[in-house]
């Protein structure tokens, strides 16, 4: 497979590059996805963009009023190892360290991670679950699309020609709030994901059994990454036994759509692990 090799060293270049020819156009971050697609010809770029180098894409940084920043070109291995995403976010630095080999988490970058728009993508969850913002810039300059919104299908995100994901931005989370991720494999972190998902709860006035907001997101078994809406709202409001968490984690499972085609399982056994995780993330919240 041959394709043109472009380097960007800014934003403004990488933008100019990605515009600049007609034909089929990739963006190279870690290129652990990228690489395999082009391998295995599921892809046929005609050139690729090497953002790699961008210092303005990388990063990690927190404050009190804006929450949590992370750089598009961030590793995985940077989110599970950061001091302040432990302290502050413990369900993402959760779902970092679900993801590959620590080689893999040494190259991988959340922008890829994020843009690949895989159903499973370990990150995704845990951010959607924590209400994040994605940043976009393009040629008509910046915007901010809800991270939930951010994915429209299989490998399909809503950036449009020319455009990059520049950053996220999580918000803070309200005091007390509890979460958790999970990812059920065949094969561990190695493996991709039959069933994942992420699950964060905030509390009403310390109360920790008494659910004020709730977020269910679920993994690989819709198109996108996905809340469990109706599990959401049997929570919202009430106070959390089990019997509220066993009714919620069966309505997250009447909620999945997992393809009756998935060779990683069939759609009675996702719907079913849907509900003992989910039930599981639940408990452990209140526990």
């Amino acid at each position: 497979m041959r394709f043109d090799y472009l380097a960007a060293s800014t934003i403004e270049e990488a933008l100019h590059l990605l515009t600049r020819d007609k034909g089929e156009t990739k963006v190279l971050a870690g290129g652990t996805d990228l690489f395999l697609q082009v391998r295995s010809k599921r892809i046929k770029p005609e050139y690729v963009v090497d953002i790699s180098d961008i210092p303005d894409l990388s990063g990690v940084s927190y404050d009190d009023k804006r929450g949590l920043r992370i750089g598009a070109l961030t590793t995985i291995r940077t989110l599970e190892t950061s001091s302040e995403v432990r302290h502050r976010y413990p369900i993402l630095s959760e779902a970092a360290g679900q993801l590959g080999s620590v080689a893999i988490r040494n190259v991988a970058t959340v922008g890829g991670n994020l843009c690949n728009a895989r159903p499973s993508a370990e990150t995704a969850q845990a951010l959607v679950a924590l209400s994040t913002q994605s940043v976009i810039v393009g040629p008509g300059g910046e915007r901010i699309v809800p991270l939930e919104n951010f994915f429209t299908g299989v490998g399909t995100t809503v950036l449009k020609t020319g455009e990059l994901l520049k950053e996220i931005q999580v918000p803070i989370l309200p005091p007390g709030s509890r979460g958790g991720y999970y990812k059920h494999s065949m094969r561990g972190t190695i493996d991709l994901a039959i069933v994942n998902a992420a699950v964060v709860v905030s509390p009403e006035d310390g109360d920790k059994c008494y659910c004020r907001d709730v977020r269910i997101v679920l993994g690989a078994v819709a198109p996108t990454p996905m809340r469990a809406i109706n599990a959401e709202g049997i929570l919202r409001g009430k106070r959390m036994d089990k019997t509220l968490i066993d009714e919620a984690a069966r309505a997250a499972s009447a909620e999945a759509r997992p393809r009756a085609a998935s060779i990683r399982g069939s759609v009675e056994y996702k719907k079913e692990m849907v509900r003992l995780i989910t039930e599981k993330l639940l408990w452990a919240c209140v526990t």
